[in-house]
């Protein structure tokens, strides 16, 4: 199976769960030029009328800036690996078994298929775990 696998940073920011809230983040890195890969936001149940955005990649020094100005930070604790390949029955399944025989927890899995292709982001636990899991994929 060939795949493209590489570590990425993953950037977070807290943002207002009302209408507009996460809106307003991504103009401003809209307006700075920024062309976002991966765009995930949820609520935050911990804390009342917050919630979170997460984006990769953000390349080069007006995109850093714009995303500091709102508030986005490498997640310290959030050790990202980005899959990409060509989309097969199952093959979610199969990497996060492979991942389960290397005996790493996965954090998080998002993926999703776009005409023939997948492209899946797998968090785990640590640095070292994140290269391992980058050996296996590519080993795949």
């Amino acid at each position: 199976m060939e795949l493209s696998v590489e570590r990425v940073d993953v950037w977070a920011a807290a943002i207002d769960d009302k209408p507009g809230g996460l809106a307003k983040v991504l103009g401003v890195l809209r307006d700075a030029g920024v062309d976002l890969q991966f765009v995930v936001a949820r609520r935050t149940p911990e804390a009342s009328g917050k919630g979170v955005v997460f984006v990769a990649p953000l390349q080069g020094d007006s995109a850093i800036r714009a995303a500091t100005q709102v508030g986005f930070s490498v997640s310290p604790s959030l050790y990202s690996v980005r899959v990409m390949g060509l989309d097969q029955l199952g093959v979610i399944a199969q990497l996060t078994q492979m991942l389960a025989d290397g005996d790493i927890n996965l954090r998080g899995v998002s993926a999703a298929v776009l005409g023939s292709q997948f492209i899946a982001y797998i968090a785990v636990d640590s640095l070292d775990d994140a290269e391992k899991a980058i050996d296996i994929l590519q080993r795949a």
